[in-house]
């Protein structure tokens, strides 16, 4: 199994670090394979004046490797143009092994193309207008790419609405198997549900969770924070640090009962 988890954006070099070793004692309590996430800069918020990060995207990647090397953790962080893309492999190639592609970028061919040039696993988040048969033109860009991802995160339906399309996903694992990921916590976001934020409700994350576990997921995808609402964004529809523990127990079991039924 395969887990991905932290904040949405990187809020401080302590907090961040925090979060990465609590998840990671998790990880090896369960001998789970894991990936320390957040995002240096958060550039499709819902408004001019949402918070987006710590500004340069220097300061958050020299952050990362402080943590990469104190507590000896695996890093995806995203990228959002060719530009950044370019500093990150120059400066701080040996700190990031996985670069993501932001769901909202995820046809942009250039951006695709060239991290998969990049010698680094690439993330690709599944647009929420997408549907899991077109996810064959996005792999098309990868050619050369060190291993490829493909993280499935709801299905706009109608206004400020997602919803998760389980056959789709059936669809996806018969044609991914583990290369598919699953994230919980934006699969319950409200996009734009806030008026000049968007809003959501964590309360559904272990379900979906669970669910996507006994359909045979393997990789999760998991924002998590120790105080989700005063996190500066997607704080709704994040999972409480204190309850990832319980929650990953949880799809161990549910993950067992796949293997025993084979359900797909």
């Amino acid at each position: 199994m395969r887990l991905i988890a932290g904040p949405c954006q990187h809020e401080n070099l302590d907090l961040s670090t925090e979060i990465a070793q609590e998840c990671k004692d998790i990880c090896d309590k369960y001998n789970i394979e894991y990936y320390f996430k957040a995002s240096y800069d958060k550039a499709n918020r819902t408004h001019i004046d949402s918070k987006r990060g710590k500004g340069r995207l220097q300061d958050t990647l020299f952050d990362l490797s402080k943590i990469k090397k104190e507590v000896d953790v695996n890093i995806l962080t995203d990228v959002h143009d060719r530009e950044q893309l370019r500093t990150l492999l120059f400066f701080f190639d040996k700190t990031i092994d996985v670069i993501q592609i932001p769901a909202f970028l995820c046809r942009q061919t250039d951006l695709i193309v060239d991290a998969s040039k990049s010698g680094k696993i690439i993330n690709i988040k599944k647009g929420q207008f997408l549907a899991p048969w077109d996810i064959d033109g996005v792999l098309s860009k990868t050619k050369g790419a060190k291993d490829v991802w493909i993280t499935e995160r709801g299905t706009s339906f109608g206004y400020n609405r997602l919803v998760v399309d389980f056959s789709g996903m059936v669809h996806m694992l018969r044609n991914l198997g583990n290369s598919l990921v699953y994230d919980g916590t934006h699969s319950v976001q409200r996009p734009g549900g806030g008026g000049d934020k968007s809003d959501g409700d964590s309360g559904y994350v272990p379900s979906m969770l669970r669910a996507a576990a006994a359909l045979g997921v393997q990789s999760f995808f998991i924002e998590v924070h120790p105080d989700p609402l005063s996190s500066p964004s997607d704080g709704p529809n994040m999972l409480e640090l204190s309850k990832l523990d319980e929650v990953v127990e949880q799809i161990l079991e549910f993950s067992y009962v796949h293997k025993s039924q084979s359900v797909v």
